[in-house]
């Protein structure tokens, strides 16, 4: 049993029949319902009667029913995997050259020092963008995140690129998540300087986890994200689809 299946609560209709499972949370600024999973028939409406104002995350066919009854979207993602047995990275993508000077060091730096890049990399109108305050986004998303309170510790795999001045410029953070490696944040600062930062240090990634013994990772990555070619190119295949919406 994993953590998730320990910290799953469930849903009842008004008969009192479980309806739907799920992992309570919070979403921008909203109770949330994550991992949704329908375990009775008819769900909706007691979703939308007794979860107003909850966003809610899990098949494309729940959401679209939320949708039809006044739900609006948060996130349309797809979760991706990469094998790491069958199709394993080539040995050089771990010692590529940056260039710039640009250099790799460990993922062991407090949250402030990465926001400054981790902000650039999702302006607004970007997919992914941050709708939160800058001291939202520090101490509910990234700072969570590296302490491991969110989606598991941190991996040793996970590394940060900075710059001649010691300034943390990209980064990919790989966290335990019940069990299964998760690639939980991929960024880069905007401008032609950075351009393929992402993906090189991804690469590397990908290599020393396989180093390590893992046998696959995975991520989630919004469908509007054109950064979903780069994952294709690098062996990333489509597992699953997800929708989160707010219930209105």
């Amino acid at each position: 049993m994993s953590e998730n299946d320990e910290q799953r609560q469930t849903l009842l209709d008004a008969r009192g029949m479980p309806v739907l499972t799920y992992v309570r949370g919070v979403r921008e600024g909203h109770p949330w319902a994550d991992l949704a999973e329908v375990v009775g028939p008819d769900p909706v409406d007691t979703i939308v009667s007794d979860m107003s104002g909850w966003a809610v995350s899990g098949s494309v066919e729940l959401g679209e029913q939320l949708l039809r009854r006044g739900a609006r979207v948060i996130r349309h993602a797809h979760e991706m995997r990469r094998d790491l047995i069958a199709y394993p990275p080539p040995a050089d993508w771990s010692s590529r050259v940056l260039g710039n000077r640009f250099r790799v060091v460990p993922c062991d730096r407090a949250a402030d020092a990465l926001f400054p890049a981790w902000r650039a990399a999702f302006p607004a109108g970007h997919p992914d963008h941050h709708s939160g305050s800058d001291e939202d986004a520090v101490n509910e998303r990234l700072a969570p995140l590296l302490a491991g309170s969110i989606l598991g510790p941190v991996l040793p795999c996970s590394a940060l690129v900075v710059d001649d001045t010691d300034r943390v410029v990209a980064g990919v953070i790989i966290t335990d998540r019940d069990g299964l490696p998760w690639i939980a944040e991929v960024f880069r600062r905007p401008g032609a300087r950075y351009a393929g930062l992402g993906a090189d240090l991804l690469r590397r990634a990908l290599s020393v986890a396989a180093a390590d013994g893992l046998t696959e990772v995975s991520l989630v990555v919004s469908d509007a994200n054109p950064a979903r070619r780069i994952y294709e190119e690098l062996g990333f295949q489509l597992a699953d689809t997800s929708l989160t919406v707010v219930v209105l």
